[in-house]
């Protein structure tokens, strides 16, 4: 079994590097996925220098591994990401909105309509319904509003 394993080399690493991707897939937010890398590109290697030693076959993994990571923490700092901070606060995203008031606020309060539901608002003014306003802030489930200048 071990005769047949050395014999095939690149397949070994080609299985390795699969399975360290394949794991990166399930979710370890990016550390497997240079090291996967980093095994396909020793898989080719061996492929095409069949006689490389084990030794050598480590070191250049390693090297790999490390040169990959080093780089692409490098890329990450000159290319950060413009990403929401706001990713799971729904709420938080619907500051800039404008809507329209279904009814009209009663001390300070009314509703919106905002894609499939219904939010309770609040403004520091009384309006009719059907005043267009945009949300400036959250707090807990009401949203604050200001009425939009129609000049």
């Amino acid at each position: 079994m071990i005769a047949q394993i050395t014999d095939q080399i690149p397949w070994l690493w080609f299985s390795f590097g699969g399975l360290l991707l394949i794991a990166e897939l399930l979710g370890t937010g990016g550390y497997l996925l240079w090291t996967g890398t980093a095994a396909i590109v020793v898989a080719l290697v061996t492929w095409f220098l069949p006689g490389m030693s084990w030794e050598w076959q480590g070191i250049l993994f390693a090297t790999l591994t490390l040169l990959s990571a080093i780089l692409w923490r490098y890329w990450l700092r000159r290319h950060p990401a413009k990403g929401n901070d706001t990713l799971n606060q729904k709420d938080h995203q619907l500051i800039g909105i404008h809507a329209k008031l279904t009814a009209d606020t009663e001390n300070g309060y009314s509703r919106v309509k905002l894609a499939d539901g219904s939010w309770r608002v609040h403004c520091n003014s009384e309006l009719p319904a059907n005043t267009e306003v945009e949300v400036i802030a959250v707090d807990g489930i009401t949203l604050k509003v200001k009425p939009i200048n129609s000049q």
